[in-house]
């Protein structure tokens, strides 16, 4: 089966990480996060897959030259302009001449679900389109929801007030398509499938949900960008990746945290919990806890970062105190 990765998005929660860099090209454990979506997908037998891309395609495309990503061939499409999630997939689907049953799936999402399960669930239900669902305390956030015995969706509703859902299943991001959903999509216009056509689809009687309780993360934050570093450094993933190569003085403290290659943690630093990028320079002294450091920041003697999110090779003087930032690119 071929699947379609929508990783077209501008990442504007997660900046200053994403001003150069897609979201899904930035490290988790020292791997961009699409090579863990695309591992994820090669080890449920998907053959082939597709970027539907907008913002930086060239960060892709260079770092892949040889048309395969984690192994699998993948194919491009690049938006002239946004289009919506929906107006994404009808635009790629087009471009890519996919003709039969194809997954689709959002590529800020982490995810261990089973896809083959969600592949035969579509099939026995003979749905149109399918959703993964995943069970959340807060689904104010996401697409809810609620289906009857069988599956069949009898409500999708798009962020509802935390006191209104009617559920505490989401939409998951991954969903299984069949060719008849692109000619709902229409195409002079940008358009959601959150917000348009899985709500017509679910009044038309077909579309389907399938549960899941798996590991499941939405990356789009920089909350949720330290998270999935950490919970793959934790081991909560079904595929723990080698660390980075990083140089820490003997005197330093360092603490659930990863360290990107050549980052060099002088002495008497203390780093918790947090995701330093490559070839960054921490000084003598210097805290660093609950924060993400992007490539090539230097921290200057006795400096404190907690909380904060430091863009492409910031400078931090000596003894700066940042809680709660964000520092842009200079």
């Amino acid at each position: 089966m071929f699947a379609l990765v929508l990783v077209g998005g501008f990442g504007t929660r997660l900046r200053p990480l994403t001003e150069h860099t897609p979201k899904q090209m930035l490290p988790i454990c020292g791997v961009p996060m699409i090579e863990w979506v695309v591992s994820h997908l090669a080890d449920h037998g998907i053959q082939e897959i597709g970027l539907a891309l907008g913002y930086r395609p060239d960060a892709f495309i260079a770092a892949y030259p040889d048309g395969r990503i984690a192994g699998l061939p993948y194919k491009v499409a690049v938006e002239p302009e946004a289009r919506g999630t929906a107006g994404a997939i009808r635009f790629a689907a087009q471009e890519m001449q996919l003709e039969e049953t194809f997954l689709v799936l959002n590529g800020d999402v982490l995810t261990d679900l089973d896809v083959g399960a969600l592949v035969d669930f579509h099939g026995q239900r003979n749905a149109e389109a399918t959703i993964a669902l995943q069970a959340v305390a807060d689904p104010s956030r996401f697409g809810v929801v609620t289906t009857d015995n069988d599956g069949q969706v009898r409500e999708f509703i798009e962020k509802p007030p935390m006191d209104a859902s009617p559920s505490n299943n989401i939409n998951a991001g991954t969903y299984v398509v069949n060719p008849s959903v692109i000619d709902r999509i229409p195409d002079a216009r940008p358009v959601s499938i959150e917000r348009e056509i899985f709500p017509e689809m679910a009044l038309a009687e077909t579309l389907y949900a399938m549960k899941s309780d798996t590991y499941w993360l939405d990356t789009g934050t920089p909350e949720q960008f330290l998270e999935a570093n950490l919970d793959a450094l934790r081991g909560r993933r079904k595929n723990k990746p080698t660390l980075p190569v990083a140089a820490v003085d003997a005197t330093a403290q360092v603490e659930d945290s990863v360290i990107g290659t050549g980052t060099h943690i002088g002495a008497e630093a203390t780093v918790k919990r947090s995701v330093l990028f490559a070839g960054c320079q921490v000084s003598k002294g210097v805290t660093i806890i609950d924060s993400v450091l992007s490539d090539d920041v230097h921290v200057g003697e006795g400096a404190r970062i907690e909380r904060s999110v430091i863009g492409l090779g910031e400078r931090i003087s000596a003894g700066t105190q940042l809680v709660e930032q964000t520092r842009p690119e200079p």
